[in-house]
Formats: structure tokens, C-alpha cells, sequence
């Protein structure tokens, strides 16, 4: 049986790539009621249209909330009797924090906070928290603002017993062909005639499917302890190799121009750092760092600790597997989003 049997599930968030891909894989299921939670009344009427017409039977599982997670009245309103909560709102494109940075601390981290707070009141019994790789040793205010995101959650959850509310971490790297994805503007670039535009050749990033980022949150809801951050071992690109492997499936002669690091952006992504590699657990296709249990009542010296520091290093996207053109066109190709693209442009050229 089903630990979402006649569970209902509300998505922070989820008029966007992550609440769709839910949506796609839970609507067919045993799952009693699936409730996204946006801001946007626009998407939310899309995404109601959208299910009605490609899954009318299924779609009657559906509820929308208007609400804003910066509002703490409006995320109650919508959490009665909810069991399981995937939290994915956020502000993520990284030039817009860079100039609105208190705005993503208004949604990333204030959000956050308001959002497990009404969890753990309502008596939830499951919050999966989604953060980014650029909350380990962020530079920029969208990275800074998820690393104090995932600060709130570690300190939630050492505020309740897990037995009423669990409350987890996901980290992971870009997601390909998502809303914040360079891939679909590549694609339109192509179709316009125009270059396609990277910044940095020789910068790298993970990549995976938003299949694979569900699996990982659903890795973590099955698998996690109340308070760890879980991260999955992505592969990872160079933007010139991935940037070649879009050309080489759409139009392989096409001009590629650099224009340059953008606002905030680094070389590379660390989904690791050196210092929870100290206690990190591998579990094969992912890595556990879980919460400190300490509290603040410890000696002004230390007089135990641990002397055996784990053999794990720092788990960045330049020492990670690195994908060449093939591979990365092998990857595309399994994304419906880019099937779907590529049969669409061949028709236009027919």
C-alpha cells in the first residue's frame, strides 16, 4: 500500500516546474487530494484548464489556494488537514535577488519559517523542504538567502518531535528545461535565428531531470531523519559542453557567442561542502548530512568530541562525473520537453 493512500499533499509553489512534475506523477495514484499553493491566480487557472483537459477524471483530486508564503494567515488557511507538505516556493533567479535581495529573504527565508511554523501547528506529519546548490558557499543574495533557509529548517525541527511533525532538506543542482532553466531560451534563440547566448564556457553545473529531482524529494520524505539536508549525486557539464549539445540536436552550424558572468554567478556549484563532509553519510546515489543534535548547553571547553573525521570531501560540480556532448544529448533526449521541440522544429522546417 501506498504511504500516500488517501493522504492529501499540499505543494508550496506548485503552479511551477516542480508542483507539475508532482502532479504528473501522483494524480494517477491512490493519493486522496493534492493542494497547490501560488501566488499566481493566472497559473493556477492554467494549470486547472490544462488538467481538466488531459486528465478530467484525475483533475477532480486538484485544489487551489491562493495565498503567499510571506503571509502566515493565508498558509494556515490552506494547511487544515494536510498530511504531507513539499515546500518549492522560492525566488531562485539569481540576477533578480542580486537586486531585490530582501525580497528573497522575505520569501526564502521569512517564508520558510511561516510555512513550518503552520506545519507543526497543524499537526502535519511530513515537510520536505527544496533548497539549491548555491546554499553551499553562496556569493550571491539568492544563495545566501537559501542558506539561512536551510538554517531555519535545521532549527525548526529540533523544535518538535519528529513523531508529530518531520520536517527534511533537499539539495540539488539545475534542473534541465525547468522554469529557471538556460535550455528553453537556447531553443528559442535557435528558432529566432539569433546566437545562442552563454556567459562562462568553462563554467560547470549539475544537471538532472525534474523526474530525478522528485525522486530525490521522495527519497527524502521515505528515507530522511527529521532535520537533514539530503542531496543527490548529480552529474554535472561544462555550460560550453551543454551549450554544443543543444546545437548539435536542434541546429549543429549555429552560432554560439559569450557575453559574459552574470550578476552573482560563479565557475562552479558545490551541492557539499568540506565541513558537512565531516559527518555526512553516503547512501549510494545520495548523501545524508544530518542535524547536530547538540544544544546550547555544552562546556566552555570542549571536553569530548570526535577525533575520526569522515573521508568524504568537499561534492562540487568540477569533481563530480562530467558529462561530454554525447552524454549530455543522450540526457536531453530523455526529457519529454525536448522531444516534443525537436518534433515541432522539424516540422517547421518541413
Amino acid at each position: 500500500m501506498s504511504v500516500f493512500k488517501n493522504k492529501t499533499l499540499l505543494i508550496t509553489g506548485g503552479t511551477g516546474s516542480f508542483g507539475n512534475a508532482v502532479l504528473n506523477r501522483f494524480l494517477d495514484t491512490d493519493i486522496k487530494e493534492i493542494r497547490i499553493f501560488s501566488r499566481d491566480e493566472k497559473k493556477q487557472d492554467d494549470m486547472r484548464h490544462e488538467y481538466q483537459a488531459r486528465m478530467p477524471e484525475a483533475s477532480q483530486k486538484i485544489k487551489f489556494f491562493i495565498g503567499d508564503v510571506r503571509d502566515l494567515a493565508s498558509v494556515k488557511n490552506a494547511m487544515h488537514g494536510v498530511d504531507y507538505i513539499f515546500h518549492a516556493a522560492a525566488l531562485k533567479q539569481v540576477p533578480s535577488c542580486e537586486f531585490f535581495p530582501v525580497e528573497a529573504v522575505k520569501t526564502n527565508v521569512l517564508g520558510t519559517e511561516n510555512v513550518l511554523t503552520a506545519a507543526i501547528e497543524e499537526g502535519v506529519q511530513s515537510v520536505i523542504c527544496l533548497s539549491t546548490d548555491k546554499a553551499a558557499y553562496p556569493v550571491n543574495a539568492m544563495g545566501t538567502s537559501k542558506a539561512m533557509m536551510e538554517k531555519v529548517i535545521v532549527a525548526k525541527s529540533r523544535t518538535v518531535a519528529p513523531e508529530r511533525t518531520k520536517i527534511c532538506c533537499t539539495r540539488y543542482g539545475n534542473v534541465m528545461c525547468s522554469r529557471g532553466s538556460v535550455i528553453p531560451l537556447w531553443i528559442d534563440q535557435i528558432k529566432a535565428g539569433n546566437p545562442i547566448t552563454i556567459t562562462e564556457p568553462r563554467m560547470t553545473r549539475f544537471i538532472m531531470s525534474l523526474e530525478e529531482a522528485v525522486d530525490l524529494v521522495l527519497f527524502a520524505f521515505e528515507h530522511g531523519t527529521s532535520g537533514d539536508i539530503l542531496v543527490q549525486k548529480a552529474p554535472a557539464c561544462t555550460i560550453e559542453t551543454l551549450a554544443k549539445a543543444v546545437t548539435s540536436l536542434f541546429a549543429p552550424t549555429h552560432e554560439i557567442k559569450m557575453i559574459g558572468i552574470r550578476h552573482g554567478e560563479k565557475m562552479y556549484e558545490t551541492l557539499l561542502t568540506n565541513e558537512e563532509c565531516a559527518h555526512a553519510v553516503d547512501l549510494g546515489d545520495f548523501y545524508r548530512v544530518p542535524c547536530d543534535k547538540r544544544d546550547l548547553n555544552y562546556d566552555k571547553y570542549f571536553k569530548t568530541g570526535d577525533t575520526e573525521r569522515n573521508p568524504l570531501t568537499e561534492f562540487n560540480s568540477n569533481n563530480t562525473e562530467l558529462l561530454n556532448v554525447e552524454q549530455v544529448k543522450e540526457k536531453l533526449l530523455s526529457l519529454s520537453y525536448i522531444r516534443d521541440e525537436l518534433a515541432a522544429w522539424e516540422e517547421e522546417k518541413a
